[in-house]
This record gives structure tokens, C-alpha cells and sequence, in this order.
């Protein structure tokens, strides 16, 4: 890989009209965004590929011992409300007719390097040219993980009207990439545009930002899902804090929720949530379908790999949460779900 093609993936800079609508924003402040609520990062950006570098060298429990069960469903665009979840945190939400695409990876590793960096522990279940298209993509952050170059570029150079939804200031990636102005929209917390009759709210989360040595320069979300009659939630990456209660009285109650549960260890309690703490967003959100994401693909943190899934089970049975953990492509009707079979139990 060429260094032009790593200085590209570190994204683009904020200049211009879009840099006075950053430093107009409520969150943004000290040439920095900043969390609704204290937040230690703890970990440095610089220190962040080392630590995934020790979480792969572990013990062999950070990964499966059999492949990981993949399910190559087709997304039929039928009314009502599916959700398709590829892995890590790449999930297509088909809600009344419209497709929503959350944080498409596609790429082999979450990195700036085709060669160093977290590397996929499972193919995606469909090739990208098989995926059908999608009124919109959604981008809850710029992490290698959640915002993929390769992916992006494709997407948008196979759907020359196709509209990306993202936080403020990340829209100056897009652009670096080929991507026109004309389809992205940039939103702060609590804007919002409507793809269809699709409605996306933009809407708080305890994270970071960053894909070079600076970092908080872009906004990171969770976002609201709301169609005619049908609602859903993704977290995107976040530590737990008192925002989800308000989203919840806001814009709940929720058909579904898909939450971050999996990526977590003590240094990064204010911005990844252990399990439970997924659990307990679903319920502030007002939730009656929790589908956790953010883990099973890519190993970033130091916990065996079945552990996320193992403690969001047993804490939803716990306080009566209704669960589907499904296979990475498996697609859940949200109106009739899968019973949990702990087909990862099985592979661990």
C-alpha cells in the first residue's frame, strides 16, 4: 500500500463553511467536540493500534476455534421492519420499504494499512456487490471500524444518488474520498433529514473521534431510526450515561435497538459499555428487540471473544429483556425473532 493511499485514508480536513458550522456547534468547544458529560479517554489515539496489537497476541479465547457460522439472507426491501447484521457493527435496517445501511465494513482490516491492523475473524456473509442498494448510509463515527474507505467508495460509485448521513465534520472524509457534497449530509445531535419517509436523528453518545494523531475534530453519534409507523435505535460506539433515558422519553419507545456491547476493558469504561451496560441502554431507550453489535468480526480488546454475547444473554434474561443474537447476515424480522440457539458457544 502506497503512502499516498495512507495519508488518503486519515480522511480529509475541515476548511470552510463547514469549519464554521463545527466551531458553531453546542458540542464543540476548546477547538475540540466534547462529551455531554465528563469522559476519560484514557487510552491514547497513538496507543490504540498497540493495544489492538496485544489484544491479538493473547490467549487463543480472543478468537473462535471453528469459523464463525455465516447466513447469506436476501434483503427483500418487504414492509415492516428487518434488521441484518454482517458483523462488528455493519447492520442494513429495512423499515416500511426503505434500507438503511449503519457503518459498512467491507475491508479485511479496520486500519489505515492493508498489512498491520485488526484483521477480520469472518468474511463478510455477502459479497459488497451483492448487497442491494440502499436509500442511505449512516455513519455513527470516523474509527477505522466504523468508517471504511474501500467501502465508501464503492457504495458510492455504485449508486451515483446514494445520500451518506453523518455527524459533523466527517462529511470532510467523504469528500477527500470522491464522494460530491451534494450526498452527504452533515448533522449535529438532535438535527435531522429524512431519506423517504425515512426519518435520521442524529443523537448523543459518549465517544471519540479520530483516524490520525488529532483527535475529537468530528462528531460521533447514536442515531433514531424513524419510519411511518416503526422506530429504531443504533448506539453506535459509546460509554453508558444518562443521554439514552433522554433519547428515550424523546423519541421512544423503539421496535428494535441494535447496541454496542462488545470492545471493552477498564481504561475505556466512559466510551465502550461492558454488556450490561448495553442492556441497560436498551431499556433507557425504551427498547423491545435489543440486537447487540460491535463484536464477533475484529479482535480490539482484551476480553475472550464469546464473552460480550455470554454476558448481554444472561443479563437480558435477567431483567426480562426480549434478545436476538444472530449470525453475522442472518436477517431478523423484528416482528417474529429468532429464539437465541448460543450458536457462538458452540465455535468459542
Amino acid at each position: 500500500m502506497s503512502a499516498f493511499t495512507i495519508a488518503a485514508q486519515m480522511g480529509g480536513k475541515i476548511t470552510g463553511a463547514r469549519r464554521t458550522r463545527v466551531e458553531a456547534s453546542p458540542q464543540f468547544a476548546g477547538g475540540r467536540f466534547r462529551n455531554s458529560v465528563p469522559t476519560s479517554t484514557a487510552i491514547k489515539l497513538a496507543d490504540i493500534p498497540k493495544a489492538a496489537a496485544g489484544a491479538l497476541t493473547g490467549p487463543a479465547r480472543r478468537r473462535p476455534h471453528q469459523p464463525v457460522p455465516l447466513v447469506a439472507a436476501p434483503a427483500t426491501g418487504a414492509d415492516g421492519l428487518h434488521v441484518t447484521w454482517y458483523g462488528h457493527s455493519t447492520v442494513l435496517v429495512e423499515i416500511e420499504g426503505h434500507r438503511i445501511l449503519l457503518d459498512p465494513v467491507w475491508s479485511d482490516r479496520c486500519s489505515p494499512s492493508a498489512l498491520a491492523g485488526p484483521k477480520r475473524l469472518h468474511q463478510p456473509p455477502v459479497p459488497l456487490h451483492e448487497l442491494p442498494a440502499v436509500d442511505a448510509v449512516v455513519i455513527s463515527h470516523d474509527h477505522y471500524d466504523h468508517l471504511d474507505m474501500a467501502t465508501v467508495q464503492a457504495l458510492a460509485g455504485r449508486q451515483p444518488a446514494l445520500v451518506f448521513v453523518v455527524p459533523l465534520g466527517v462529511g470532510a472524509h467523504l469528500e477527500r474520498w470522491g464522494v460530491p457534497e451534494t450526498r452527504v449530509v452533515e448533522l449535529d445531535w438532535h438535527e435531522s433529514t429524512h431519506v423517504g419517509a425515512v426519518e435520521l436523528i442524529a443523537t448523543p453518545a459518549r465517544h471519540f473521534s479520530g483516524r490520525g494523531f488529532s483527535r475529537d475534530e468530528t462528531l460521533w453519534a447514536s442515531w433514531v431510526i424513524k419510519g411511518p409507523t416503526r422506530r429504531a435505535f443504533y448506539s453506535g460506539d459509546t460509554g453508558y450515561f444518562d443521554g439514552f433515558a433522554g433519547i428515550g422519553e424523546r423519541h421512544g419507545p423503539f421496535d428494535v435497538t441494535m447496541v454496542q456491547i462488545g470492545a471493552y476493558g477498564d481504561a475505556w469504561a466512559d466510551i465502550h459499555m461492558v454488556p450490561e451496560d448495553g442492556v441497560a441502554t436498551h431499556l433507557d431507550v425504551r427498547g423491545r428487540l435489543m440486537i447487540p453489535v460491535h463484536w464477533a468480526t475484529f479482535t480490539l480488546a482484551p476480553h475472550p471473544w464469546a464473552e460480550p454475547a455470554d454476558r448481554t444473554w444472561r443479563e437480558a434474561k435477567a431483567r426480562d429483556v426480549a434478545l436476538a443474537v444472530p449470525r453475522p447476515g442472518e436477517r431478523v424480522d423484528v416482528d417474529d425473532p429468532p429464539e437465541i440457539d448460543a450458536w457462538w458457544q458452540q465455535i468459542a
